[in-house]
This record gives structure tokens, C-alpha cells and sequence, in this order.
């Protein structure tokens, strides 16, 4: 919409005429402006809804002003009208035609009436009670004009682009989560069985809601511009609480998800955890059958007990084929991932069981190996046949092969027959004399106190 030419002194023909062109071109843009306003799908759709909140007292407001806009546009294609017939009288205006066209073009010769300037909100002229009527000039007209179109066309623009964008998308959304609902069921993931059954619930129950309102209130969902806008409808629409359902809902249809994998790979994670299971008890058994041994062949050894296998674990393994078989996918799918973890912290702790158990068999081993270990090296140097090694090796053999064995006296005479076989093997000086008689007077074994 455009603006009238400013006021001046008379007016000459030709600016007449000229001002005569521009106010034709001016009301015809302006025409067309209000009539794309008049026949906006926003407009229309605003007049036949329901309206709540904000929207309805705007719309309130926006009407009335839309009325005095055709108003003041009639009043406006008057006096352009009584403009142009009075300048078509005469091909050479007389001046007192040229005084009155000056007046009808530059002057306050639009009036309106006081209703109707009031419906459009305050006029600036206005100072004290409401007038009968209000005087503007051509230019303050289209001004008035102006900032009533721009304030109309804001409102339905903005109504309308939330219509355009929140509905729809609401409605995509609730179509999505009908879907989920059903492939939901399918699994047993229901309402109070479940919590992405009660999700479900609560994220129907939101969606309706929020279609409702975006419906009867869609200036609610509109956020304008950081730092305001002069284009009509600055903004976008407010898309915060569709944007945290339709998270929600991709967050249910992860569960969903979750439990279709199960459904698909129930059979195969069941035959695992029997087969950890299986191993576990396995383990527990062979760490039982070690402890027997144990006590057999080890004296004065602290042996730890060993548990039997874990009936809870049995029986919660036996409650997920149930849930498998009756098709309760949404019940076996946290039991499996809880049984998976329980089976492998048995299994860990089985094998703990057996390793403790079988400690002191792995301590008599180590000592046999350090035993001929020394004997080895002592053969290599040909020192094999020295009295004291073959009486030592004798003892801590006999000790380490005999039942019970005393781990402690064993590895004392382990140790003493590893300290005689690092001094035979430590190197002779020259010129000393021959071997060394390493007993003591009545031919004891100085060792035998180590």
C-alpha cells in the first residue's frame, strides 16, 4: 500500500494531474491489497473457527479493524472520485477549480465517521471524548490505512502459518503412533503392563490436546522474531511440545524396537544362557571334586567351601521360556538382559571358586617344578651324585609326592635343597683345596635348620 503526496501551496494543472495519476495507481494497489486480505485462506479460516485465548480477543480486535479499513477505503475512493470529476469539468481549470483541488487533494477533505475511527483504535488527533466524525487529509488516510493492514495481515499471516505447519505434522505424528500402538500390542507392551505402554497413553492423551489447542488458540504456538519484524507474520510457529512427544515417541519406539529384537533373538540368547549356566555349574562341580582332592592330598591347608548351583537363576531361566513361549515379550525382554549379566557373574565366580579351591595343588605343582628344575642344572654341572643334593632331593621329593602333603615342610626342604645346589654350583677358586664337608661334626646337615 502506498502514500499519498505531501501538502503544498496551490496547485498547478499539471500537478493536479500528476497528483491525479499517482492516487489511481496508489487506489488501485490498495484495492487489491485489501481484497487479498478479504479472500486469505488465514482470514476465512479465522472466521469460521472456534477461538480461544489470545487468539480470539486478537481476532476480536482484527475484525473490527478490517471493517474500518473498508471504511475508510470507501471514504477514500470518494474523495479520489470527487477529485477526478471535479478536474474533468474543465480542460483548463479555472484557479477556484485549482483552490478546491488543492483542498480535495492536499487537505483534510476525507471525513469518516467517529465509529468508525474508533473501531480502528485511537486516532492521533484525537486528544479528549470521541468525535461524531474525523477529518484526514488523502496522505493520513492511507497512512491510517497502512498501519491497520499491516496490523491485520500480521495476525492471519501468523494464524495461518501455525495452522499450516502444527496441524499436519500433529496429524502425521498421531498416525505414527497409532502404528506403534499396534505393533506395541502385538508384543504386550500395554497400558499399565509396561511403561512404554503407559507412555503411549500419556503421549495420545498430549497429542489431543495439543491439536485442540493449536486449533482454537494458534496464536499460543507463534513466536515472533527476535527484535520484532516489519514483514507481515515475522516469526515462526512454536514447535517446543510437538518436538518433546514426537522425542517421546521415538523414545517408546526404541523400547518397541528392543523388544522386536528380543522376540527375534529369544530362542538363540535362551540356548547361551543354559549353555553359561551349564558351564557354570560344571565349574562348581569340578571345583567341588578339587576340594575333595585337595583335602586328601594337602595337610594343614585351609581349603574354602563351595557353593551349590544357583537354583534362583534356574528358575528365573525357567520363567523366561514361559514368557517365550506365551509370546510376553515385553516381560522377557528385562528378564533376559538381567539373567545375561547374572549368568556371566556366576560363571566368574564359579571359576573364582575353583581357582581358590585349587590353589594348593597349583602351589605343590609349582614346587615339583622348581625341585627338578635344580636337579636339571645340578646334572648339566655333573654334580648330581653329591651326597648331601641326593639327600635333599630324596627328602623334599618324598615330602611333595606323599599324601597328605605338608606344604609348608615341603617347600623348607624345596628351599634348603635349592640353597645346596647354588653353593655346589657356585664357581672354585684356584688352588683350593677339595670338597667341602657341608655336615657338621657327628654329620648332621648344617641346612636342616634353614
Amino acid at each position: 500500500m502506498g502514500v499519498a503526496g505531501p501538502p503544498g501551496p496551490v496547485m498547478d494543472r499539471d500537478e493536479v494531474d500528476r497528483a491525479l495519476a499517482r492516487l489511481g495507481a496508489e487506489h488501485e494497489a490498495i484495492e487489491t491489497s485489501l481484497l487479498a486480505l478479504q479472500d486469505h485462506a488465514g482470514r476465512r479460516l479465522l472466521e469460521g473457527a472456534r477461538l480461544t485465548g489470545i487468539t480470539q480477543s486478537r481476532w476480536t480486535d482484527t475484525e473490527r479493524a478490517i471493517t474500518v479499513l473498508w471504511s475508510y477505503f470507501d471514504a477514500y475512493t470518494a474523495a479520489v472520485r470527487a477529485a477526478r470529476d471535479l478536474r474533468a469539468r474543465r480542460r483548463w481549470p479555472s484557479r477556484e477549480d485549482l483552490l478546491e483541488l488543492t483542498e480535495l487533494l492536499r487537505g483534510e477533505s476525507v471525513t469518516v465517521s467517529g465509529g468508525a475511527a474508533a473501531g480502528g483504535g485511537p486516532s492521533p488527533s484525537i486528544t479528549g471524548p470521541a468525535r461524531l466524525s474525523e477529518s484526514y487529509t488523502l496522505q493520513e488516510l492511507v497512512e491510517r490505512m497502512n498501519e491497520l493492514y499491516a496490523q491485520s495481515l500480521d495476525m492471519v499471516v501468523a494464524a495461518d502459518a501455525v495452522w499450516s505447519a502444527l496441524p499436519a505434522r500433529i496429524d502425521l505424528l498421531s498416525a505414527e503412533l497409532q502404528r506403534t500402538r499396534q505393533l506395541a500390542h502385538s508384543v504386550g507392551v500395554r497400558r499399565g503392563e509396561h511403561p512404554a505402554g503407559d507412555d503411549l497413553e500419556r503421549i495420545t492423551g498430549a497429542l489431543v490436546q495439543l491439536r485442540e489447542q493449536v486449533v482454537s488458540d494458534p496464536l499460543a504456538f507463534w513466536q515472533p522474531a527476535p527484535g520484532g519484524s516489519s514483514a507481515p507474520g515475522g516469526g515462526r510457529p512454536d514447535t517446543a511440545r510437538y518436538d518433546r512427544e514426537a522425542q517421546a515417541l521415538e523414545e517408546v519406539r526404541r523400547e518397541i524396537d528392543a523388544v522386536l529384537t528380543v522376540r527375534q533373538d529369544a530362542e538363540a540368547r535362551l540356548v547361551k544362557l543354559r549353555d553359561v549356566l551349564s558351564r557354570a555349574d560344571r565349574t562348581l562341580a569340578e571345583a567341588r571334586s578339587a576340594r575333595g582332592e585337595v583335602l586328601a592330598k594337602i595337610a594343614a591347608s585351609e581349603v574354602p567351601a563351595v557353593s551349590g548351583p544357583p537354583t534362583a537363576l534356574q528358575e528365573q531361566l525357567t520363567r523366561a521360556a514361559e514368557y517365550r513361549r506365551h509370546g510376553q515379550w515385553n516381560r522377557l525382554s528385562p528378564l533376559l538382559e538381567s539373567l545375561e549379566q547374572k549368568a556371566e557373574d556366576e560363571l566368574l565366580r564359579a571359576r573364582e571358586s575353583l581357582t581358590a579351591v585349587t590353589a594348593p595343588l597349583a602351589v605343590r605343582a609349582e614346587l615339583r617344578g622348581r625341585l627338578d628344575a635344580y636337579k636339571a642344572k645340578v646334572a648339566r654341572l655333573g654334580m648330581a651324585e653329591d651326597p648331601l643334593l641326593v639327600e635333599r632331593y630324596d627328602t623334599a621329593r618324598r615330602m611333595l609326592w606323599s599324601a597328605p602333603c605338608d606344604l609348608r615342610a615341603a617347600e623348607a626342604a624345596v628351599l634348603r635343597y635349592q640353597q645346596a645346589a647354588v653353593e655346589v654350583m657356585a664357581p672354585r677358586v684356584p688352588g683350593q683345596a677339595g670338597p667341602v664337608d657341608r655336615r657338621g661334626p657327628s654329620g648332621s646337615d648344617r641346612g636342616d635348620a634353614v
